[in-house]
């Protein structure tokens, strides 16, 4: 499937399309609940993209909308196309909302981690070990369920045609040693080779840099193929993401990341430090 091509970014390109058209018909979301009826908040969650829409509802709404001949057709082909299920559904208890299917649509990642290594380069036991700290609750099972959804996303950045991806990191995801020192130094190594294909970008903020844009948490910028598809923001924490769509939101984030870039280590001094970290822990000494 080409980029940007996915069912979670045809379902965010409809509920955007159907929205317009209402608008554009001068409809309120009460009349068209009223026409297909169902409840107003279903035609609200259909227009963010929460919900999908069913072709035959599709169908009714933008023929309501004045809609016809190819345009409807090719909109409710959409709504066919967003109910295809990707790999990600078989980690339904993992893999919550959109996320993971717009990721795996997006044709370029910009992420920024202050604590952690980025989930598409953690190893199997570094993130064995991040899991197990950050839910400590959780079973053996669940664990190496989690362990198991993160490995097979990885697999994004080593297929045919992968997105560009740029991993800005604190200096200080490098040297907080996670899982114990043979893990590090795996990990490391695991960046090393990461940095060598063409498609990943690495830098690293250091500690001289002092305060900086990404001080409040991590974050990920997602950007699509087609134009009609805009930029998201993806905010992670601990208890669920939330996107940002609102084109002054995507810009802020888009800002913050073009500073953290200039103040960080470029590709090749970066990859320099991570290497330097990884012979130093390997060595014995301690990374700080």
């Amino acid at each position: 499937m080409a980029r940007g091509h996915g069912p979670e970014v045809g379902k965010r390109r409809l509920a955007s399309e159907l929205r317009r058209l209402r608008e554009a018909a001068e409809l309120t979301i009460g009349e068209v609940s009223g026409h297909l009826r169902c409840s107003a908040s279903k035609v609200s969650r259909i227009e963010t993209g929460h919900v999908g829409v069913r072709p035959q509802d599709a169908r009714s709404m933008l023929r309501l909308y004045g809609v016809d001949g190819q345009e409807l057709e090719e909109l409710v082909q959409l709504a066919h196309d967003a109910r295809a299920r990707g790999w990600w559904h078989a980690y339904s208890e993992v893999f919550t909302g959109s996320f993971v299917g717009l990721e795996a649509d997006a044709d370029s990642l910009r992420a920024f981690q202050a604590l952690l290594i980025p989930g598409l380069l953690q190893t199997r036991r570094y993130a064995n070990a991040v899991i197990s700290a950050m839910r400590p609750n959780a079973s053996d099972a669940e664990i190496k369920r989690r362990v198991s959804a993160r490995m097979r996303r990885q697999r994004l950045l080593t297929e045919a045609s992968p997105p560009s991806y740029v991993a800005v990191m604190d200096e200080a995801v490098l040297r907080r040693e996670v899982g114990g020192r043979e893990v590090m130094v795996e990990q490391l190594a695991r960046l090393c080779d990461a940095a060598r294909l063409p498609h990943i970008t690495l830098q690293v903020v250091p500690f001289g840099a002092g305060a900086h844009a990404g001080m409040e948490g991590p974050f990920l910028i997602l950007g699509f193929p087609d134009e009609a598809d805009a930029d998201v923001v993806y905010v992670d924490s601990t208890t669920g993401g939330v996107f940002l769509e609102e084109p002054e939101e995507v810009r802020r984030y888009s800002l913050m990341f073009e500073h953290l870039r200039a103040c960080a280590l470029d590709h090749d001094e970066s990859v320099r430090l991570i290497s330097h970290l990884a012979f130093a822990v390997q060595g014995g000494e301690s990374a700080m």
